[in-house]
C-alpha cells in the first residue's frame, strides 16, 4: 500500500487534477484486487466495486441463473456481491459433501448488517441473537437443542401438536366455506391459519382471526417478510461504510424504511407477550414455549449459559419462529392448490384416494401411509417449488477449502436447493409436474434423499417436522372438503412465481372452492 502512495504523490506532483484523480482510481481498484483472496473458486467476471451485481439484476430467477453458470463454472463457483465473495454450491453430491460430510466447516452464518442493525446484534458472528442467524458453536447449539426438545414436548400432552393443526384446519374449512363458492384469493386466510398454529404453541393459545392483536400480529409479518432491499441496501453490498450514511438501511437517516419499522414493532409485539407471561407465569403450569424459555431462565446456571437465555434472546427466537415457521408453509400450501388448478386429473387422484380411505373423517398425520398418492403430490411440490430454493446463507466457520478452492471464513455460501431439485440426473423431465416420481413399482410413497427443501446437515430447518405435518394435514383437510378450480374465464396462472427476495412466491391468483358433497 506504501508502494501505492508513492506513486500517487508522484503523479499528483506532475500531473494535471483529472489525470491525477484517475491515478487515485486507478490505486485504489488494484489495492482492493490486491486485498481479494487467492484460489477462490471460478465464476465470471466482475465489475470493480459493484462485482456480479449489474449482471444479477438482469437475472428473472437467481436459482435458475446460478444453475446454468455452474454448467460453466463448475458446482462450486463464485459469484461478487461488491466486494463480498458469495460462494454458490450446486448439485446434490456437493452439497452433501458440504453441509453433512464437512458440516464442522460450512454450518455457519453471517448474519447481513442491516438486519443486524434492525435487530440490535452486533455483527461480530458470535453475538448474533435467535437461532436463524447465530453462528455455529456451543451456544447455537444449546439454544437448537432447547427449541427442539420445546417444541416437541408442545407436541404431545393435553393439546397435541396434531390436534392444534385439526383445529386449525377446521377454522380454515369454515372460512373458505364463507366465500359461498365465490372467487378469492386464499394468501392471507392459509397465513392466518399457519400463523395460528404457532401462536399456539409460543403464545399458548390461537386467535380468532378478527382479533386486533392477531391482525396487528399478521400485518407486521407480511410487511417484514414482503420488504425488498432498499437503494441503501444496494449501497451497503457495494461499501459497508454506507450503513453509516443516510442513504444505508435507514437506522442512521431521519426516516427509517417501512420493513425496518415494521420489524421494530414485531420485537415491541413479542416484548409484550413475554412481559404478560412474565405477570402470570407459573413454574408448575408450563403452559407453552415462552413459559418453558421463562423456567429454562430461573434454573441454576453458569454466567455464560444466562446469557443464552435473555429477554432478548427469547424475543428474536420468537421473531425466527414466526417468519421460518408461517410463510414457508403458507407458500407452500398455496403452491399445492395451484398445481391442482391446472391439473385437474391430478386434483381427481388424490381425490379419490382421500374419499376411499378417510371418507369424511378428519384427518390424521398418521394416515400419511395410507395416502401414498397424496404424500407424493406433496413431494412433488416441494421438488418443484423449493420455498427458499437458495436456503438460508451459510457461512465457513472458518477458512477451509472444497473441491481444491480456498473458502475464506468471510464469504457467504449459497446453497442452490433448486439446481438439485432441478437436476435431470435426479429427477427425469424436472419441469413436468409427476407426483408418480415419489412411488414404487407397488404404488407405496418412495423418498427421495435429493428431495431436501428443508436442506440438509446440521441447519436444517428448525421446524421440519412441525411443517410436514401441517403441509399433510392442511392439504388433506382442503382437499377433502373442496374441489379448486380456477374462475370462469380466467387465464391459467403464472407458473413462475414472484422474482426478488430470498423466497419462492407464486404470482397472486384467485381461485373457486367448490363443497364436495
Amino acid at each position: 500500500m506504501s508502494i501505492l502512495l508513492e506513486v500517487v504523490t508522484a503523479v499528483g506532483t506532475y500531473a494535471d487534477l483529472p489525470t491525477f484523480l484517475l491515478a487515485v482510481c486507478a490505486c485504489l481498484l488494484t489495492y482492493l484486487y490486491l486485498q481479494r483472496p487467492r484460489n477462490l473458486p471460478p465464476g465470471p467476471r466482475g465489475w470493480p466495486l459493484v462485482g456480479n451485481l449489474p449482471m444479477l439484476a438482469k437475472s428473472d430467477f437467481l436459482p435458475a441463473t446460478f444453475t446454468e453458470l455452474s454448467k460453466q463454472y463448475g458446482d462450486v463457483m463464485t459469484i461478487w456481491i461488491g466486494r463480498v465473495p458469495n460462494i454458490v454450491l450446486s448439485r446434490y453430491e456437493t452439497i452433501r459433501t458440504a453441509l453433512v460430510k464437512r458440516a464442522d466447516d460450512f454450518s455457519s452464518r453471517r448474519i447481513p448488517p442491516r438486519i443486524a442493525d434492525i435487530r440490535g446484534d452486533a455483527t461480530t458472528k458470535d453475538t448474533a441473537k435467535g437461532v436463524l442467524f447465530a453462528a455455529y458453536g456451543p451456544e447455537w447449539k444449546h439454544q437448537r437443542k432447547f427449541a427442539l426438545m420445546t417444541l416437541r414436548d408442545f407436541g404431545v400432552g393435553k393439546r397435541s401438536l396434531e390436534g392444534k393443526i385439526s383445529e386449525e384446519a377446521n377454522a380454515l374449512v369454515q372460512e373458505i366455506l364463507s366465500q359461498n363458492g365465490q372467487t378469492f384469493d386464499l394468501k392471507s386466510i392459509v397465513q392466518n391459519a399457519v400463523s395460528n398454529i404457532i401462536c399456539s404453541i409460543v403464545f399458548g393459545r390461537r386467535f380468532e382471526y378478527g382479533d386486533p392483536d392477531f391482525l396487528r400480529l399478521m400485518r407486521l409479518l407480511n410487511t417484514v417478510v414482503e420488504a425488498r432491499p432498499s437503494v441503501g441496501d444496494r449501497l451497503t453490498e457495494v461499501l459497508p461504510v454506507f450503513r453509516y450514511l443516510p442513504l444505508g438501511n435507514g437506522q442512521y437517516s431521519g426516516k427509517r424504511p417501512k420493513g425496518v419499522e415494521m420489524f421494530l414493532a414485531l420485537q415491541e409485539f413479542c416484548k409484550e407477550q413475554i412481559e404478560n407471561h412474565r405477570q402470570t407465569f407459573d413454574p408448575n403450569d408450563i403452559r407453552d414455549f415462552i413459559d418453558a424459555f421463562l423456567l429454562e431462565q430461573q434454573r441454576p446456571q453458569d454466567e455464560k449459559a444466562r446469557e443464552n437465555f435473555t429477554d432478548k434472546q427469547l424475543q428474536e427466537v420468537l421473531i425466527d419462529l414466526f417468519l421460518a415457521g408461517t410463510e414457508t408453509t403458507a407458500t407452500t400450501t398455496r403452491w399445492a392448490l395451484l398445481y391442482m388448478i391446472v391439473n385437474p386429473k391430478i386434483q381427481e387422484k388424490v381425490h379419490q384416494e382421500i374419499d376411499s380411505v378417510l371418507g369424511q373423517s378428519p384427518p390424521s398425520y398418521a394416515q400419511r401411509n395410507l395416502l401414498p398418492y397424496t404424500a407424493a403430490t406433496i413431494a412433488e411440490v416441494q421438488r418443484i417449488k423449493p420455498i427458499l430454493p437458495l436456503s438460508v446463507p451459510h457461512a465457513a466457520s472458518r477458512d477451509t477449502t472444497l473441491n481444491g478452492y480456498n473458502i475464506p471464513q468471510e464469504a457467504i455460501i449459497l446453497v442452490n436447493l433448486w439446481s438439485v431439485h432441478m437436476d435431470p440426473e435426479l429427477f427425469p423431465e424436472p419441469d413436468s409436474f409427476r407426483p408418480e416420481r415419489f412411488l414404487d413399482q407397488d404404488g407405496n410413497f418412495a423418498k427421495h434423499e435429493a428431495l431436501i427443501p428443508f436442506s440438509i446437515g446440521h441447519r436444517i430447518c428448525l421446524g421440519e417436522q412441525l411443517a410436514k405435518m401441517e403441509l399433510f394435514m392442511l392439504f388433506v383437510s382442503l382437499m377433502q372438503r373442496f374441489t379448486f378450480h380456477l374462475p370462469e374465464g380466467a387465464p391459467k396462472p403464472s407458473m413462475m412465481g414472484v422474482a426478488g427476495g430470498v423466497m419462492n412466491v407464486p404470482s397472486p391468483f384467485e381461485l373457486c372452492a367448490v363443497p364436495r358433497g
